[in-house]
């Protein structure tokens, strides 16, 4: 018995190393990347492909910053996908909770109806992206923010209402009840009751349809040109037939993680609690 409990000692304490190691090999997998892409937008553009690499620029530049945000109208892509994706996700959070808290309370249309709409998610978009930009040609949305901003909220409503669906369907319905006997309508009882105490899955629903929208390229290709072009389109200026502009794709690649970043670390409280009561109760 004295044997064998310094060997359980043993074991106890190199669990917390192997998760320590396994932890820090993640962040080196994850970080590593980020971190080569921002010395690449920093160092000269005879550094990028040098044997042995650069490891840290000598002389670092925001020479390609500059580039990418003016020269290849970077800052223009910025705005119109701040202005798109904001407007949509605000759309996708406000229908999407509307439709979640009828379906969960009121079994609107059924009970295959809320499957029906996530299952709008699957659909290709290939499949679709011809005859919606044949429509906006000939309604005028073409190359515009409001026609973007309707194509992505569609986009993102099917994941939002599912996400808000399974939040409001395991919430216990009494405080809302109570409210009721209190004088409050459903219209009040919905805004004052259910809203606030699902506030968390409506956060994680927002911040899923906005990086959806903030990273969408397809329908952003198709359906835009010159006017409503969103920051992942403008990466396709980089590569051209006398060489790609590593720099400035690796810049414009930093400046557009900044608001995905700041989002995530400003609702992480909201986030994690949406994530976890909604799989569980859902």
């Amino acid at each position: 018995m004295a044997a064998v409990a310094p060997a359980r000692r043993r074991k106890r304490r190199s669990i917390p190393f192997g998760r320590i190691l396994l932890l820090g090999f993640f962040l080196i997998f994850v970080l590593w990347p980020l971190y080569w892409m921002f010395n690449t937008s920093i160092k000269p553009s005879d550094d990028y492909l040098t044997v042995p690499p650069v490891w840290f620029p000598s002389a670092p530049t925001l020479v390609h910053y500059k580039a990418a945000l003016f020269t290849y109208r970077g800052l223009d892509g910025l705005i119109n996908s701040l202005i798109i994706s904001l407007s949509a996700t605000v759309l996708s959070a406000l229908l999407g909770t509307l439709m979640a808290y009828s379906l969960a309370r009121y079994n609107t249309g059924g009970q295959h109806l809320s499957f029906w709409v996530l299952s709008q998610r699957f659909l290709p978009p290939i499949g679709i992206v011809l005859p919606v930009f044949l429509i906006y040609r000939q309604v005028g949305l073409y190359d515009t923010h409001v026609g973007l901003i309707i194509a992505y909220t569609v986009f993102t409503l099917p994941v939002s209402v599912w996400m808000m669906f399974a939040y409001f369907r395991g919430m216990p319905k009494s405080m809302e009840e109570a409210a009721l006997v209190d004088g409050c309508t459903r219209w009040e009882a919905f805004w004052r009751v259910a809203v606030p105490l699902a506030a968390p899955g409506i956060v994680a629903a927002a911040v899923f349809a906005f990086i959806a929208c903030w990273t969408e390229f397809f329908f952003a290709l198709i359906l835009t040109s010159r006017t409503a072009f969103t920051l992942p389109t403008v990466f396709r200026a980089f590569i051209g037939f006398q060489g790609a502009q590593y720099g400035e794709a690796a810049a414009l690649a930093i400046v557009s993680l900044v608001p995905s970043i700041a989002l995530g670390v400003l609702a992480q409280r909201h986030l994690v609690r949406g994530l976890t009561l909604g799989a569980v109760r859902g």
